[in-house]
Protein backbone atom coordinates (compact mmCIF):
# COMPACT_ATOMS: atom_id res chain seq x y z
CA UNK A 1 0.00 0.00 0.00
CA UNK A 2 1.59 3.52 -0.85
CA UNK A 3 2.60 5.46 2.36
CA UNK A 4 0.20 8.53 3.27
CA UNK A 5 2.67 11.77 2.97
CA UNK A 6 3.72 12.04 7.12
CA UNK A 7 3.64 15.47 8.20
CA UNK A 8 7.32 16.59 9.49
CA UNK A 9 6.29 15.42 12.89
CA UNK A 10 5.78 11.91 11.71
CA UNK A 11 2.20 12.06 11.79
CA UNK A 12 -0.67 12.98 8.94
CA UNK A 13 -1.22 16.53 9.09
CA UNK A 14 -4.64 17.26 10.34
CA UNK A 15 -6.29 20.23 12.30
CA UNK A 16 -4.61 20.96 15.50
CA UNK A 17 -5.84 22.79 18.63
CA UNK A 18 -6.08 21.35 22.52
CA UNK A 19 -7.72 18.57 24.04
CA UNK A 20 -11.18 20.19 24.71
CA UNK A 21 -13.13 19.93 27.92
CA UNK A 22 -15.27 16.76 26.78
CA UNK A 23 -11.63 14.53 26.41
CA UNK A 24 -10.31 15.97 28.89
CA UNK A 25 -13.14 15.21 31.28
CA UNK A 26 -13.74 11.63 30.11
CA UNK A 27 -9.92 11.04 30.76
CA UNK A 28 -10.25 12.25 34.23
CA UNK A 29 -13.35 10.52 35.24
CA UNK A 30 -13.38 7.07 36.47
CA UNK A 31 -11.57 4.02 35.24
CA UNK A 32 -13.95 2.80 32.92
CA UNK A 33 -14.19 5.25 31.09
CA UNK A 34 -10.07 6.17 30.87
CA UNK A 35 -9.54 2.75 29.84
CA UNK A 36 -12.03 3.35 26.77
CA UNK A 37 -10.13 6.52 25.49
CA UNK A 38 -6.85 4.37 25.98
CA UNK A 39 -8.07 1.81 23.87
CA UNK A 40 -9.28 4.10 21.46
CA UNK A 41 -6.77 6.03 20.37
CA UNK A 42 -4.44 2.65 20.76
CA UNK A 43 -6.83 1.55 17.81
CA UNK A 44 -6.09 4.87 16.02
CA UNK A 45 -2.84 5.06 16.02
CA UNK A 46 -2.06 1.47 15.58
CA UNK A 47 -4.29 1.84 12.31
CA UNK A 48 -2.03 4.99 11.40
CA UNK A 49 0.68 2.39 11.40
CA UNK A 50 -0.47 -0.47 9.99
CA UNK A 51 -1.77 1.51 7.46
CA UNK A 52 1.72 3.43 6.79
CA UNK A 53 -0.22 6.83 7.61
CA UNK A 54 2.98 6.78 9.88
CA UNK A 55 4.99 5.77 7.41
CA UNK A 56 7.88 2.90 8.68
CA UNK A 57 10.85 4.12 10.45
CA UNK A 58 8.51 7.79 11.32
CA UNK A 59 8.41 9.86 14.03
CA UNK A 60 5.62 9.10 15.85
CA UNK A 61 6.01 12.31 18.02
CA UNK A 62 3.32 12.16 21.34
CA UNK A 63 2.53 15.94 21.28
CA UNK A 64 1.45 15.67 17.15
CA UNK A 65 -0.46 12.68 18.14
CA UNK A 66 -2.36 14.22 20.90
CA UNK A 67 -3.06 17.43 18.60
CA UNK A 68 -4.18 15.16 15.56
CA UNK A 69 -6.17 13.02 17.48
CA UNK A 70 -7.08 15.91 20.22
CA UNK A 71 -6.35 13.94 23.21
CA UNK A 72 -4.07 15.09 25.84
CA UNK A 73 -0.61 13.18 25.71
CA UNK A 74 -1.28 11.11 28.17
CA UNK A 75 -3.58 8.28 26.15
CA UNK A 76 -0.84 8.81 23.61
CA UNK A 77 1.87 7.98 25.72
CA UNK A 78 0.04 5.10 27.23
CA UNK A 79 -0.70 3.82 23.45
CA UNK A 80 2.83 4.35 22.26
CA UNK A 81 4.14 1.81 25.03
CA UNK A 82 1.97 -0.95 24.02
CA UNK A 83 2.42 -0.61 20.55
CA UNK A 84 6.03 -0.59 21.62
CA UNK A 85 5.25 -4.28 23.32
CA UNK A 86 3.55 -5.13 20.16
CA UNK A 87 7.00 -4.53 18.16
CA UNK A 88 5.05 -2.26 15.75
CA UNK A 89 6.67 1.33 16.95
CA UNK A 90 10.29 1.23 18.84
CA UNK A 91 11.44 3.93 21.55
CA UNK A 92 14.97 5.43 20.85
CA UNK A 93 17.28 7.81 23.43
CA UNK A 94 16.32 11.43 22.13
CA UNK A 95 14.59 10.55 19.69
CA UNK A 96 11.80 9.27 21.20
CA UNK A 97 8.83 6.83 18.96
CA UNK A 98 9.22 5.56 15.53
CA UNK A 99 7.27 3.24 13.41
CA UNK A 100 9.41 -0.21 12.86
CA UNK A 101 10.21 -0.63 9.59
CA UNK A 102 8.89 -3.34 7.15
CA UNK A 103 10.00 -6.98 6.87
CA UNK A 104 12.20 -7.10 4.21
CA UNK A 105 12.20 -10.58 2.23
CA UNK A 106 15.03 -12.22 4.69
CA UNK A 107 13.02 -10.95 7.75
CA UNK A 108 9.94 -12.51 6.16
CA UNK A 109 11.79 -15.34 5.87
CA UNK A 110 13.19 -15.87 9.03
CA UNK A 111 9.85 -15.24 10.62
CA UNK A 112 8.35 -17.92 8.77
CA UNK A 113 10.97 -20.14 10.24
CA UNK A 114 10.30 -19.35 13.13
CA UNK A 115 6.71 -20.00 13.08
CA UNK A 116 7.58 -23.37 11.20
CA UNK A 117 9.59 -24.11 14.67
CA UNK A 118 6.84 -23.54 17.31
CA UNK A 119 3.84 -23.55 15.30
CA UNK A 120 3.36 -27.17 14.00
CA UNK A 121 4.83 -28.23 18.00
CA UNK A 122 2.23 -26.78 19.90
CA UNK A 123 -0.35 -28.29 17.28
CA UNK A 124 0.85 -31.93 18.26
CA UNK A 125 0.95 -30.74 21.38
CA UNK A 126 -2.52 -29.32 21.47
CA UNK A 127 -3.95 -32.47 19.88
CA UNK A 128 -3.13 -34.34 22.83
CA UNK A 129 -3.58 -31.52 25.81
CA UNK A 130 -6.39 -29.15 24.67
CA UNK A 131 -9.43 -29.08 27.10
CA UNK A 132 -12.80 -29.71 26.00
CA UNK A 133 -13.46 -25.67 26.61
CA UNK A 134 -10.08 -24.98 25.06
CA UNK A 135 -11.44 -27.18 21.83
CA UNK A 136 -14.97 -25.55 22.16
CA UNK A 137 -12.83 -22.14 21.64
CA UNK A 138 -11.12 -23.39 19.07
CA UNK A 139 -14.29 -23.69 16.89
CA UNK A 140 -15.72 -20.62 18.02
CA UNK A 141 -13.13 -18.49 16.16
CA UNK A 142 -12.89 -20.38 13.00
CA UNK A 143 -16.58 -20.44 12.87
CA UNK A 144 -16.35 -16.49 13.05
CA UNK A 145 -13.77 -16.47 10.34
CA UNK A 146 -16.25 -18.75 8.19
CA UNK A 147 -18.85 -15.59 7.81
CA UNK A 148 -15.72 -13.06 8.06
CA UNK A 149 -16.22 -11.00 4.28
CA UNK A 150 -13.06 -10.40 2.05
CA UNK A 151 -11.24 -7.65 3.69
CA UNK A 152 -10.21 -4.55 0.86
CA UNK A 153 -6.29 -3.80 2.00
CA UNK A 154 -7.38 -1.07 4.72
CA UNK A 155 -6.58 -1.65 8.19
CA UNK A 156 -10.39 -1.08 9.23
CA UNK A 157 -11.60 -4.00 6.67
CA UNK A 158 -9.05 -6.50 7.58
CA UNK A 159 -8.59 -5.63 11.30
CA UNK A 160 -11.45 -8.41 12.76
CA UNK A 161 -9.90 -10.84 10.65
CA UNK A 162 -6.42 -10.45 11.37
CA UNK A 163 -7.43 -10.43 15.24
CA UNK A 164 -9.58 -13.50 14.43
CA UNK A 165 -6.47 -15.41 12.85
CA UNK A 166 -3.95 -14.21 15.69
CA UNK A 167 -6.36 -15.64 18.09
CA UNK A 168 -6.80 -18.70 16.55
CA UNK A 169 -2.53 -19.59 16.53
CA UNK A 170 -2.28 -18.18 20.33
CA UNK A 171 -5.09 -20.47 20.81
CA UNK A 172 -3.26 -23.46 19.23
CA UNK A 173 -0.20 -22.21 21.45
CA UNK A 174 -2.32 -22.14 24.87
CA UNK A 175 -3.39 -25.52 24.45
CA UNK A 176 -0.40 -26.80 23.86
CA UNK A 177 -0.27 -26.45 27.97
CA UNK A 178 3.36 -25.22 27.41
CA UNK A 179 3.70 -21.87 28.70
CA UNK A 180 6.93 -20.90 26.97
CA UNK A 181 5.83 -22.20 23.88
CA UNK A 182 2.91 -20.14 23.73
CA UNK A 183 4.80 -16.96 25.42
CA UNK A 184 7.03 -18.01 22.17
CA UNK A 185 4.43 -17.91 19.73
CA UNK A 186 2.49 -14.95 21.09
CA UNK A 187 5.71 -12.66 21.06
CA UNK A 188 6.59 -13.19 17.66
CA UNK A 189 3.38 -10.90 16.96
CA UNK A 190 3.91 -12.65 13.72
CA UNK A 191 0.64 -11.04 12.23
CA UNK A 192 0.45 -7.57 12.98
CA UNK A 193 4.04 -7.82 10.72
CA UNK A 194 2.91 -9.68 7.92
CA UNK A 195 -0.62 -8.01 7.83
CA UNK A 196 1.16 -4.29 7.32
CA UNK A 197 3.59 -5.68 4.18
CA UNK A 198 0.87 -5.74 1.52
CA UNK A 199 -2.33 -3.94 0.41
CA UNK A 200 -3.45 -7.97 -0.80
CA UNK A 201 -3.63 -9.36 2.74
CA UNK A 202 -4.71 -12.20 2.88
CA UNK A 203 -6.47 -14.71 1.41
CA UNK A 204 -9.82 -15.53 3.29
CA UNK A 205 -10.75 -18.81 1.72
CA UNK A 206 -7.87 -20.77 1.56
CA UNK A 207 -6.83 -19.50 5.09
CA UNK A 208 -10.20 -20.55 6.74
CA UNK A 209 -9.66 -23.74 4.75
CA UNK A 210 -5.97 -24.48 6.40
CA UNK A 211 -7.58 -23.57 9.82
CA UNK A 212 -10.43 -25.74 9.21
CA UNK A 213 -8.46 -28.61 8.15
CA UNK A 214 -5.81 -27.90 11.77
CA UNK A 215 -8.96 -27.69 13.70
CA UNK A 216 -10.27 -30.97 12.94
CA UNK A 217 -6.90 -32.99 13.49
CA UNK A 218 -6.70 -31.02 17.04
CA UNK A 219 -10.39 -32.34 17.53
CA UNK A 220 -9.98 -35.69 16.40
CA UNK A 221 -6.37 -35.82 18.75
CA UNK A 222 -4.38 -36.56 15.87
CA UNK A 223 -0.97 -34.94 16.48
CA UNK A 224 0.64 -35.84 13.64
CA UNK A 225 -1.89 -34.72 11.21
CA UNK A 226 -2.07 -31.47 13.35
CA UNK A 227 1.44 -30.90 12.87
CA UNK A 228 0.82 -31.74 9.14
CA UNK A 229 -2.06 -29.33 8.78
CA UNK A 230 0.00 -26.21 10.72
CA UNK A 231 3.02 -26.97 8.40
CA UNK A 232 1.28 -26.54 5.44
CA UNK A 233 -0.45 -23.67 6.46
CA UNK A 234 2.48 -21.57 7.47
CA UNK A 235 4.22 -22.86 4.00
CA UNK A 236 0.73 -22.02 1.80
CA UNK A 237 0.78 -18.37 3.71
CA UNK A 238 4.62 -17.43 3.33
CA UNK A 239 3.93 -18.15 -0.31
CA UNK A 240 1.10 -16.43 -0.43
CA UNK A 241 3.38 -13.49 0.74
CA UNK A 242 6.28 -14.17 -1.07
CA UNK A 243 4.25 -14.20 -4.39
CA UNK A 244 2.33 -11.10 -3.59
CA UNK A 245 5.65 -9.19 -2.71
CA UNK A 246 7.09 -9.75 -6.19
Amino acid sequence: MPPHRPSAAGVPAGSGGESGPEERGSEESGSPVRQALSDSVYERIKAMVMDHEIAPGARAGIEALARTLKVSPTPVREALARLESDGLVVKRALSGYRATELLTPQGLEELYEMRLLLEPRAAALAAGNATEAQLDGLERIVEEMQSHPSPNGRYASYRDFAALDQRFHEAIGRAAHRPLLADAVERLHAHLHIFRLSTVVVAVGPTVAEHERILRAVLRRNAERAAEAMTDHLTRSMERQSEDGE
